[in-house]
């Protein structure tokens, strides 16, 4: 059995399988990566915008075919999936327009010189290393500014997404990306580790757990290489008040089974002030126990399978785990009998820093909810974890929420609201969610040679 395999986790069936490539390949795939680079470089900007505009197109043209691909590929719900692909187009339009104003040259200070100026030059081919959470969007976070500065791509996919992967290169390529600037490949860990390692590979970029980050960041770093990684989450949300205890609680639930609960970005532990604790854990749990779990292509289901039996079975050992801790269970937790991998969503309390639970990442449907006197204590608990990706603060009062998510540990800290990703927005966090930026003008300047000349008098 290869190791890019579509099993469909909604019935267990193997639908397909992809031949990884051979070791002899590697030195192929960074010629040609490297050959093309030299070309790709000079092509005009115009052209580059072009093919990121005809990208953005053909994600909104063939978006339910491609919805259709990674429900069967990982499960996730088909209005989920045109969600996805909806920001994925915006993303390459967003690069599409304002990408050239942000790449022009850059006059500086002289500071005694006749002239000082930067400008922002692309550096080489460079690897991205992708997940299967949100196969589209997180492929065209990296994709879209590296190949609008000049760099070129060589994309390995999660091997659950191969399918969705070789429809993102046929996609590039009939925008105008020369097959060489982009190239997808099915590839080991080991052959992965053999060409960041190799001088034609410049940097590279991982969205994944911080065990494949830091296994990543290793190799790039013996080798002097740059790496943007973005990582796991465990997302606070916090709540200080609110004048609806019902409709927040239902947003959070919502929020939390999105994507079967696998999002780094997530909210997944709430803390409630406890004025209002009681009352947020009887909505929320109502909410989550309200959810229809089934078939993610019926347009009535809330929350599908997780993206494979494995990946459900950790996340209900987790479940278990907390509860024979002495966690209290609300409801869910349990995989749900029949073929696939789906599970009852989950809400959780009395979680204590003794408990698994409480420093782990759960990637999957469960709430874990929390409960503070003092906004010190909803802070220190929010910062209590080894990551630091996003979170959220809830109130009334704005400038009390304001102040409270300035003190929050995080990369993406938000009042009000939680998980927004837009196309101009940085997106990254701190601790072990990882390093650099994505998105915006941000992510022009992760794999750029920001290169100054200066000109005496």
């Amino acid at each position: 059995m290869t190791a890019y395999v579509t099993e469909n986790p909604s019935t267990g069936a193997v639908e397909r399988e992809f031949p990884t490539i051979s070791d002899e390949q590697i030195d192929p795939i960074l010629q040609r990566a490297d050959g093309a680079y030299r070309d790709w470089r000079k092509t005009p900007i115009e052209q580059r915008v072009q093919m990121l505009r005809d990208t953005a197109a053909a994600y909104r043209e063939r978006a339910a075919e491609l919805a259709s691909i990674v429900t069967t590929e990982m499960g996730k719900p088909t209005n989920q999936g045109l969600g996805e692909l909806a920001l994925t187009a915006m993303i390459y339009d967003w690069y599409a327009e304002n990408g050239p104003g942000l790449l022009e040259t850059q006059q500086l200070d002289p500071q005694g010189a006749a002239e000082s100026i930067v400008t922002r030059t692309p550096i080489g081919p460079i690897l991205g290393i992708m997940p299967w959470n949100f196969p589209y969007y997180q492929v065209a976070r990296f994709v879209a500014p590296n190949l609008l500065l000049g760099n070129t791509i060589i994309l390995k996919h999660a091997p659950i997404c191969a399918a969705s992967s070789e429809a993102m290169a046929e996609i590039a390529h009939a925008a105008g990306v020369p097959e060489d600037a982009y190239i997808n490949i099915f590839a080991t860990n080991e052959q992965i580790a053999t060409m960041i390692a190799d001088r034609r590979v410049q940097g590279v970029s991982l969205t994944g757990s911080s065990r494949a980050g830091a296994a990543v960041a290793e190799v790039a770093a013996r080798n002097l290489k740059k790496s943007v990684l973005e990582l796991g989450g465990s997302d606070p949300f916090i709540v200080l008040d609110t004048p609806d205890v019902a409709a927040l609680a239902a947003g959070a639930a919502a929020m939390r089974t999105m994507n079967a609960g696998q999002a780094c970005n997530s909210p997944k532990r709430f803390i409630v002030d406890e004025s209002i604790y009681d009352d947020f854990v009887t909505n929320l749990t109502a909410a989550i126990s309200n959810l229809a779990v089934g078939d993610p292509a019926d347009a009535g289901t809330n929350v599908g399978p997780l993206s494979s039996v494995t990946a459900r079975d950790n996340v209900v050992k987790q479940v278990a785990e907390a509860v024979a801790q002495g966690a209290t269970l609300h409801t869910g937790g349990e995989a749900l009998d029949g073929p696939g991998a789906f599970m009852a969503p989950a809400v959780i309390t009395d979680v204590t820093p003794e408990m698994n639970l409480y420093r782990e990442e759960i990637f999957g449907p469960v709430a874990v909810v929390y409960k503070f006197s003092s906004v010190d204590d909803a802070v220190e608990l929010a910062n209590d974890v080894d990551y630091g990706l996003s979170g959220s603060v809830w109130s009334a009062d704005v400038d009390a929420a304001q102040a409270v998510a300035d003190r929050l540990d995080v990369g993406m800290a938000m009042v009000n609201e939680h998980g927004t990703t837009l196309p101009g927005l940085p997106f990254g966090g701190v601790k072990q969610s990882g390093y650099g930026r994505e998105l915006g003008q941000w992510g022009l300047g992760e794999f750029a040679n920001v290169r100054l000349r200066r000109t005496a008098k």
